[in-house]
């Protein structure tokens, strides 16, 4: 797996034993920007869940090249705005890999997190409740946790969705900043003008669970 980043092998993956997506083969080339696209509930979420490790395989295998580093971000729908926490808070848990929940930060982490909100524009946000960001900033924070995470293998669930046009820009941005940079970049997108302009490989679920890689 020199030159692969994630490699499926028949790989099934679902919910309580019944099947999302069946026998899918393939891989991610290490340092691959890659579209994971589909129609709804063809399994696109579920892919990325079995190569972040949060699904375990029902059968086959998902294997993840040794040394890889994994930041996922998971659809903003599914998370709570409403926890009493603040977007440096939201952040800092992408030190947590080094750090555990519990140990104190030291002066360069806090930096790290400073310099990430300033990346994705939201400087000066850090003490702002969760609850006081638009749908935008919230998003911008969660790309600032990936940031602070320096993963290699960077999993993005459905991120440019309720998010106003500024935000698709500048995280296209960064997005294209980490495939620069050799990162391996796999994202849940819609938009086919979005996959067509901004992504090099697709990676295709045709709804019949089964897949399909695309250059």
């Amino acid at each position: 797996m020199t030159d692969v980043s994630v490699r499926f092998s028949d790989l099934t993956l679902g919910y309580r034993g019944k099947p999302a997506l069946t026998n899918i083969n393939g891989c991610l080339q290490r340092g691959s920007l890659t579209a994971v696209t589909g129609p709804n509930g063809s399994g696109k979420s579920t892919l990325l869940k079995g190569i972040a490790g949060i699904l375990q395989p029902l059968s086959g295998r998902c294997t993840v090249a040794a040394g890889e580093r994994t930041a996922w971000l998971p659809q903003i729908a599914e998370l709570d705005r409403h926890f009493p926490a603040s977007v440096r808070d939201l952040v800092s848990l992408g030190l947590w890999p080094e750090r555990g929940l519990l140990r104190c930060h030291r002066t360069q982490d806090r930096l790290r997190v400073a310099a990430a909100l300033v990346t994705v524009g939201l400087d000066g946000f850090e003490n702002r409740s969760l609850s006081e960001l638009s749908g935008g900033q919230f998003q911008r924070a969660l790309f600032a946790r990936v940031i602070v995470q320096e993963a290699s293998l960077i999993l993005l669930d459905e991120p440019f969705n309720a998010v106003d046009s500024a935000t698709t820009r500048d995280m296209l941005a960064l997005i294209g900043a980490w495939h620069q940079q050799r990162r391996t970049v796999a994202v849940v997108v819609h938009d086919p003008d979005l996959v067509s302009r901004h992504f090099p490989q697709t990676l295709r679920l045709n709804g019949n669970h089964t897949a399909e890689v695309l250059s």
